[in-house]
Protein backbone atom coordinates (compact mmCIF):
# COMPACT_ATOMS: atom_id res chain seq x y z
CA UNK A 1 0.00 0.00 0.00
CA UNK A 2 2.63 2.60 0.97
CA UNK A 3 4.54 1.67 -2.09
CA UNK A 4 1.68 2.51 -4.11
CA UNK A 5 0.99 6.34 -2.60
CA UNK A 6 4.94 7.19 -2.90
CA UNK A 7 6.55 10.40 -4.35
CA UNK A 8 5.30 10.49 -8.04
CA UNK A 9 8.41 9.58 -9.98
CA UNK A 10 8.21 12.33 -13.43
CA UNK A 11 9.84 12.99 -16.40
CA UNK A 12 9.33 15.64 -19.86
CA UNK A 13 7.88 12.53 -21.27
CA UNK A 14 4.94 13.50 -19.79
CA UNK A 15 4.44 15.86 -22.14
CA UNK A 16 4.18 13.43 -24.86
CA UNK A 17 1.17 11.99 -23.05
CA UNK A 18 -0.63 15.72 -23.47
CA UNK A 19 0.65 16.02 -26.87
CA UNK A 20 -0.86 12.68 -28.20
CA UNK A 21 -4.29 13.39 -26.47
CA UNK A 22 -4.13 16.95 -28.05
CA UNK A 23 -3.62 15.52 -31.89
CA UNK A 24 -6.55 13.38 -31.23
CA UNK A 25 -8.59 15.67 -30.17
CA UNK A 26 -7.74 18.03 -33.00
CA UNK A 27 -9.49 16.45 -35.08
CA UNK A 28 -12.71 16.86 -33.81
CA UNK A 29 -11.61 20.16 -32.32
CA UNK A 30 -14.72 22.54 -33.61
CA UNK A 31 -17.47 20.13 -32.64
CA UNK A 32 -16.02 19.81 -29.21
CA UNK A 33 -15.26 23.88 -28.43
CA UNK A 34 -19.17 23.99 -29.93
CA UNK A 35 -20.39 21.97 -27.34
CA UNK A 36 -18.87 22.64 -24.22
CA UNK A 37 -20.48 26.45 -25.20
CA UNK A 38 -23.66 25.09 -25.98
CA UNK A 39 -24.70 23.94 -22.30
CA UNK A 40 -23.03 26.89 -19.93
CA UNK A 41 -24.39 29.50 -22.69
CA UNK A 42 -28.29 27.90 -22.76
CA UNK A 43 -28.13 28.48 -18.83
CA UNK A 44 -26.26 32.02 -19.07
CA UNK A 45 -28.67 33.23 -21.23
CA UNK A 46 -31.64 31.48 -19.89
CA UNK A 47 -31.39 32.41 -16.67
CA UNK A 48 -29.80 35.45 -16.78
CA UNK A 49 -32.20 37.41 -19.10
CA UNK A 50 -35.21 35.04 -17.85
CA UNK A 51 -35.17 34.97 -14.62
CA UNK A 52 -32.36 38.20 -14.84
CA UNK A 53 -35.88 40.05 -15.82
CA UNK A 54 -37.90 39.21 -12.69
CA UNK A 55 -35.06 40.39 -10.46
CA UNK A 56 -35.01 44.13 -9.28
CA UNK A 57 -31.62 45.86 -10.16
CA UNK A 58 -29.09 44.21 -7.51
CA UNK A 59 -25.54 43.26 -7.03
CA UNK A 60 -24.52 47.01 -8.47
CA UNK A 61 -20.67 45.91 -7.98
CA UNK A 62 -21.41 42.91 -10.91
CA UNK A 63 -22.90 45.41 -13.47
CA UNK A 64 -25.74 45.56 -11.18
CA UNK A 65 -27.49 43.17 -13.72
CA UNK A 66 -28.84 39.28 -13.40
CA UNK A 67 -26.61 38.23 -16.12
CA UNK A 68 -23.09 39.93 -15.41
CA UNK A 69 -23.39 38.82 -11.92
CA UNK A 70 -24.20 34.98 -13.36
CA UNK A 71 -21.69 35.13 -16.22
CA UNK A 72 -18.63 34.56 -13.71
CA UNK A 73 -20.37 31.84 -11.92
CA UNK A 74 -21.37 30.33 -15.78
CA UNK A 75 -16.92 30.17 -16.69
CA UNK A 76 -16.14 28.42 -13.45
CA UNK A 77 -19.21 25.90 -13.46
CA UNK A 78 -18.46 25.27 -16.95
CA UNK A 79 -14.89 25.02 -16.50
CA UNK A 80 -15.48 22.33 -13.34
CA UNK A 81 -17.98 20.46 -16.00
CA UNK A 82 -15.29 19.75 -18.74
CA UNK A 83 -12.57 19.10 -16.50
CA UNK A 84 -14.84 16.33 -14.84
CA UNK A 85 -15.91 15.26 -17.98
CA UNK A 86 -12.98 14.60 -19.48
CA UNK A 87 -11.24 12.92 -16.38
CA UNK A 88 -14.06 10.79 -15.60
CA UNK A 89 -15.75 9.61 -19.55
CA UNK A 90 -12.44 10.37 -21.28
CA UNK A 91 -10.06 9.54 -19.09
CA UNK A 92 -11.60 6.14 -18.22
CA UNK A 93 -12.04 5.11 -21.90
CA UNK A 94 -8.38 5.61 -22.35
CA UNK A 95 -7.33 3.66 -19.25
CA UNK A 96 -9.88 1.16 -18.92
CA UNK A 97 -11.66 0.47 -22.17
CA UNK A 98 -9.48 1.79 -25.28
CA UNK A 99 -6.58 0.53 -22.76
CA UNK A 100 -4.57 2.95 -24.14
CA UNK A 101 -2.42 3.87 -21.36
CA UNK A 102 -1.32 -0.07 -21.59
CA UNK A 103 0.19 1.03 -25.28
CA UNK A 104 1.62 4.23 -24.10
CA UNK A 105 3.49 2.26 -21.12
CA UNK A 106 5.15 -0.19 -24.12
CA UNK A 107 6.95 2.70 -25.11
CA UNK A 108 9.56 4.51 -21.75
CA UNK A 109 6.67 5.96 -20.44
CA UNK A 110 5.83 5.45 -16.82
CA UNK A 111 2.52 5.33 -15.67
CA UNK A 112 3.31 8.29 -13.19
CA UNK A 113 4.18 10.34 -16.34
CA UNK A 114 0.84 9.04 -18.24
CA UNK A 115 -1.24 10.27 -15.32
CA UNK A 116 0.49 13.71 -15.02
CA UNK A 117 -0.22 13.78 -18.62
CA UNK A 118 -3.56 12.93 -18.28
CA UNK A 119 -4.40 15.84 -15.30
CA UNK A 120 -2.67 18.82 -18.01
CA UNK A 121 -4.25 17.43 -20.76
CA UNK A 122 -7.69 17.83 -18.68
CA UNK A 123 -6.86 21.30 -17.56
CA UNK A 124 -6.02 22.25 -20.52
CA UNK A 125 -9.40 21.45 -22.45
CA UNK A 126 -10.99 22.74 -18.77
CA UNK A 127 -9.02 26.15 -19.98
CA UNK A 128 -10.30 26.43 -23.38
CA UNK A 129 -14.01 25.80 -22.13
CA UNK A 130 -13.44 28.82 -19.90
CA UNK A 131 -11.70 30.89 -21.82
CA UNK A 132 -14.41 30.24 -24.73
CA UNK A 133 -16.83 31.64 -22.65
CA UNK A 134 -14.62 34.70 -21.29
CA UNK A 135 -14.21 35.79 -24.48
CA UNK A 136 -18.35 35.51 -24.94
CA UNK A 137 -18.55 37.22 -21.98
CA UNK A 138 -16.39 40.14 -22.88
CA UNK A 139 -18.23 39.92 -26.29
CA UNK A 140 -21.58 41.04 -24.95
CA UNK A 141 -20.04 43.85 -22.76
CA UNK A 142 -20.19 42.45 -19.21
CA UNK A 143 -16.69 42.86 -18.80
CA UNK A 144 -13.94 45.10 -19.67
CA UNK A 145 -11.52 45.73 -17.30
CA UNK A 146 -7.76 44.31 -17.82
CA UNK A 147 -8.23 42.91 -14.66
CA UNK A 148 -10.40 39.77 -16.66
CA UNK A 149 -6.97 38.78 -18.50
CA UNK A 150 -6.07 37.88 -14.69
CA UNK A 151 -9.31 35.12 -14.55
CA UNK A 152 -7.12 32.92 -17.19
CA UNK A 153 -4.43 31.37 -15.17
CA UNK A 154 -7.07 31.48 -12.14
CA UNK A 155 -9.22 28.78 -14.86
CA UNK A 156 -6.63 26.62 -15.70
CA UNK A 157 -5.73 26.35 -11.69
CA UNK A 158 -9.66 25.43 -11.38
CA UNK A 159 -9.19 23.13 -14.02
CA UNK A 160 -6.39 21.25 -12.46
CA UNK A 161 -8.16 20.75 -9.18
CA UNK A 162 -11.17 19.33 -10.64
CA UNK A 163 -9.09 17.14 -12.80
CA UNK A 164 -7.06 15.95 -10.20
CA UNK A 165 -10.37 15.26 -8.38
CA UNK A 166 -12.04 13.33 -11.46
CA UNK A 167 -9.16 11.42 -11.96
CA UNK A 168 -9.14 9.70 -8.46
CA UNK A 169 -13.36 8.87 -9.30
CA UNK A 170 -11.36 7.53 -12.77
CA UNK A 171 -9.50 5.65 -10.31
CA UNK A 172 -11.79 3.83 -8.37
CA UNK A 173 -14.50 3.44 -10.90
CA UNK A 174 -15.91 0.00 -12.19
CA UNK A 175 -17.87 0.97 -15.07
CA UNK A 176 -19.27 4.01 -16.80
CA UNK A 177 -22.70 4.14 -14.70
CA UNK A 178 -20.52 4.93 -11.16
CA UNK A 179 -19.94 8.62 -12.60
CA UNK A 180 -23.22 9.73 -11.59
CA UNK A 181 -23.12 8.86 -8.58
CA UNK A 182 -20.01 11.53 -8.15
CA UNK A 183 -22.21 14.04 -10.49
CA UNK A 184 -25.43 13.38 -8.11
CA UNK A 185 -23.59 13.41 -4.55
CA UNK A 186 -21.01 16.17 -5.66
CA UNK A 187 -20.99 18.11 -8.79
CA UNK A 188 -24.55 19.05 -8.65
CA UNK A 189 -24.62 19.80 -4.65
CA UNK A 190 -21.80 22.30 -4.80
CA UNK A 191 -22.98 23.87 -7.95
CA UNK A 192 -25.83 25.41 -6.00
CA UNK A 193 -23.80 26.28 -3.00
CA UNK A 194 -20.77 27.65 -4.31
CA UNK A 195 -22.25 31.15 -5.34
CA UNK A 196 -22.66 30.42 -9.14
CA UNK A 197 -26.19 31.40 -9.55
CA UNK A 198 -26.57 33.38 -6.23
CA UNK A 199 -24.60 34.94 -3.56
CA UNK A 200 -23.77 32.90 -0.72
CA UNK A 201 -24.47 35.25 1.57
CA UNK A 202 -28.29 34.27 0.78
CA UNK A 203 -27.38 30.38 2.78
CA UNK A 204 -28.23 29.60 6.23
CA UNK A 205 -24.79 30.24 8.43
CA UNK A 206 -24.36 26.75 8.20
CA UNK A 207 -24.51 26.19 4.44
CA UNK A 208 -22.00 29.14 3.87
CA UNK A 209 -19.33 27.40 6.12
CA UNK A 210 -19.50 23.89 4.47
CA UNK A 211 -19.16 26.02 1.37
CA UNK A 212 -16.12 27.40 2.52
CA UNK A 213 -14.68 23.68 1.84
CA UNK A 214 -15.78 23.38 -2.05
CA UNK A 215 -13.11 24.55 -4.53
CA UNK A 216 -15.81 25.88 -6.63
CA UNK A 217 -16.33 28.63 -3.98
CA UNK A 218 -12.72 29.58 -4.35
CA UNK A 219 -12.93 29.83 -7.87
CA UNK A 220 -15.57 32.13 -7.86
CA UNK A 221 -14.31 34.17 -4.95
CA UNK A 222 -11.37 34.68 -7.05
CA UNK A 223 -12.50 35.11 -10.78
CA UNK A 224 -16.00 37.43 -10.10
CA UNK A 225 -14.15 40.13 -8.50
CA UNK A 226 -11.70 39.54 -10.83
CA UNK A 227 -14.19 40.26 -13.99
CA UNK A 228 -15.36 43.36 -12.91
CA UNK A 229 -12.23 44.92 -12.20
CA UNK A 230 -11.80 44.43 -8.53
CA UNK A 231 -9.32 42.70 -6.27
CA UNK A 232 -10.71 39.75 -4.75
CA UNK A 233 -10.72 39.33 -1.17
CA UNK A 234 -7.76 36.99 0.44
CA UNK A 235 -6.83 35.77 -3.19
CA UNK A 236 -3.79 34.24 -2.10
CA UNK A 237 -5.64 31.84 0.37
CA UNK A 238 -8.36 30.96 -2.30
CA UNK A 239 -5.28 30.30 -4.65
CA UNK A 240 -3.86 28.43 -2.14
CA UNK A 241 -7.09 26.08 -1.17
CA UNK A 242 -7.38 25.30 -5.64
CA UNK A 243 -3.51 24.66 -5.56
CA UNK A 244 -3.32 22.06 -2.48
CA UNK A 245 -6.23 20.38 -3.66
CA UNK A 246 -4.86 19.51 -6.90
CA UNK A 247 -2.06 18.58 -5.38
CA UNK A 248 -3.58 16.39 -2.93
CA UNK A 249 -6.34 14.95 -5.24
CA UNK A 250 -3.28 13.99 -7.83
CA UNK A 251 -1.14 12.26 -5.22
CA UNK A 252 -3.65 10.52 -4.14
CA UNK A 253 -5.08 9.57 -7.99
CA UNK A 254 -1.89 8.52 -8.68
CA UNK A 255 -1.77 6.00 -5.65
CA UNK A 256 -4.29 4.44 -6.66
CA UNK A 257 -3.69 4.26 -10.18
CA UNK A 258 -0.69 2.53 -9.07
CA UNK A 259 -2.97 0.00 -7.03
CA UNK A 260 -4.96 -0.57 -9.52
CA UNK A 261 -3.06 -0.63 -12.94
CA UNK A 262 0.48 -1.98 -11.98
CA UNK A 263 -0.89 -4.94 -9.71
Amino acid sequence: MNGHFGPPQLSWRTLSVWRRNFLVWRKFAIPSVLGNLADPMIYMFGLGYGLGSLLPAALPQFGGSYIAFLAAGTICASTMNAASFEALYSGFSRMHVQRTWEAIMNAPVSLDDVVLGELLWCAAKATLSGVAILIVVAALGLTSSPLALWVIPAIFLTGLAFSALGLIVTALAPSYDFFMYYFTLFITPMTLLSGVFFPLEQLPAGFQAAAQALPLTHAVAVIRPLLFGQAPDAPGLHLLVLAVIALAAFWLALGLMRRRLLN
